[in-house]
């Protein structure tokens, strides 16, 4: 069996961002067979109709190359203003053209999300599952990946809190099933 291939957007571009913190300790701790390579989101312009067409500008080129050859997706998320990052919806508006023909459609996804707040950005993850289900996309159906008070779970940029870990492990383990299962792979 082939190594599955996933790729991980991170909603927030900081330095130090805990979205990333969480999907890199993610990354390490995957299963042999499953492989996760985290797509930079800085580099696209802010969507612009106009620059759509057969040259696309380079960054978003090579965004939407990554997402196409990705298995599927795992999207890890903050909460701004009880929704998703501007930079993660700018991403996603790249990738979802041409509608009902772009490299999301029919793309398995894993929704995540963290916040120093109790709700853990629950509230975001609802904003990006109906962005998603209008991309033809296919969020996983499994209870919600959220870490709350995640400025206290990240130390010296690692992820740390265990029963966290495990249980996005496990989401990832059934996206991974999913996508095994799916006949139009």
């Amino acid at each position: 069996m082939r190594q599955l291939k996933l790729a991980g957007l991170s909603g927030s571009l900081r330095r130090n961002s805990h979205n990333t913190a969480i999907l890199r300790t993610l990354q390490e701790r995957l299963a042999n067979d499953i492989a996760l390579s985290l797509l930079p989101l800085d580099g696209l312009p802010l969507y612009n109709g106009d620059l759509e067409g057969p040259e696309l500008p380079a960054a978003v080129a090579e965004f939407r190359a990554a997402l196409e050859a990705a298995d599927g997706l795992v999207v890890c998320s903050p909460e701004y203003n009880a929704g998703t990052s501007g930079v993660l919806k700018n991403a996603l508006d790249w990738a979802s053209r041409p509608a009902n023909a772009s490299p999301l459609k029919g793309k398995h996804v894993l929704l995540m999300s963290s916040s120093p707040g109790f709700m853990g950005g629950v509230r975001a993850q609802a904003q990006l599952r109906e962005g998603f289900a209008s991309t033809l996309s296919r969020v996983l159906v499994h209870p919600s990946v959220v870490v709350a008070g995640v400025h206290q779970k990240i130390q010296e940029g690692r992820f740390v809190d265990e029963s966290n870990i495990q249980f996005a492990l496990d989401a990832i383990a059934a996206l991974a099933s999913e996508i095994q299962r799916d006949p139009a792979r």
